[in-house]
């Protein structure tokens, strides 16, 4: 399935998309949550009530008339990992790691797909990030890489926005705020099910900036993929339903290009996975 958060009529409401349409689910059974992440800790049997009403068909809305949202924006964490392909790090000028590089964003800075970029005036050198960004289903600690998958929810799109010289060049590197601002994680459209995705580590990944394909990948190229990375954050903590991480951007930034390459007013921000979905954003200056 392909499930949507989506504003239409005043309120905020889940749906599953089907062609060009939006079952609405607060419609088709009213006994389901009508945010993402309360559907999420409601386990199987909510997935296959939303099922079951997509299959139907029934309380449909055309996709044209709701405005599509971030899949979910209060999850408990947002985790992002860093340096997670190989030639990403080497246009860094970083070793490879030899264990997940992690920080973390926090909730305010998601955005919704087609809501503006805001590029900070006390940063002059805002990034571009495509990402897989993999939402948690199941809540679990000390996971095995064999069990990791059966923790996920399902997949969406993500964009890591990156202020460098707050991430790299402030005392002792400032990663987490380098990475907050707020606007700095446009997240979405779908979140894509699970069951829909046959390999996580196997999509190719693209970032479209102003119409030039600028990122060009494939999740295959990870160097620690979803499941290593679900076993590693769950010997530290928790993991629980609609906690999202952002598994990391291959290369291609504006960071590593020469010129260098920089987000400003008017540009256009394309991010895109097969089989998961394009998230577009316009950027604008404070």
């Amino acid at each position: 399935m392909r499930l949507v958060t989506f504003e239409h009529g005043g309120s905020r409401r889940l749906g599953v998309r089907t062609g060009d349409a939006i079952v609405d689910l607060s419609q088709a059974d009213a006994s389901l949550p009508t945010n993402m992440r309360d559907f999420l800790a409601a386990g199987e049997s909510a997935l296959s009530s939303a099922k079951s009403a997509a299959d139907k068909g029934e309380h449909t809305i055309p996709a044209a008339d709701v405005k599509i949202c971030a899949p979910i924006n209060n999850p408990e964490k947002v985790v992002c990992i860093g340096l997670n392909y190989a030639d990403h790090a080497k246009e860094s000028g970083m070793d490879v790691p030899p264990e997940p590089v992690v920080f973390s964003k926090y909730a305010s800075c998601i955005i919704d797909p087609g809501d503006k970029i805001v590029a900070p005036s006390v940063s002059n050198e805002v990034d571009y990030e495509v990402e897989l960004v993999v939402v948690i289903g199941k809540s679990g600690r000390n996971i095995s890489e064999a069990d990791a998958l059966s923790h996920v929810a399902g997949y969406t799109v993500g964009h890591d926005v990156s202020a460098r010289d707050y991430q790299l060049q402030k005392p002792g590197g400032q990663w987490m705020m380098g990475k907050t601002f707020d606007t700095f994680a446009p997240l979405g459209p779908d979140l894509v099910t699970s069951d829909e995705i046959a390999d996580p580590g196997n999509l190719d990944i693209r970032c479209i900036l102003n119409g030039e394909t600028v990122q060009e990948s494939n999740t295959c190229q990870l160097i620690f993929n979803v499941q290593t990375l679900i076993t590693y954050l769950s010997h530290v903590f928790t993991l629980t339903p609609g906690d999202i991480i952002f598994t990391g951007t291959p290369s291609g930034v504006g960071m590593g290009r020469t010129p260098q390459v920089w987000l400003k007013e008017g540009d256009v921000v394309v991010c895109e996975i097969d089989g998961i979905g394009r998230l577009e954003n316009p950027v604008v200056s404070d």
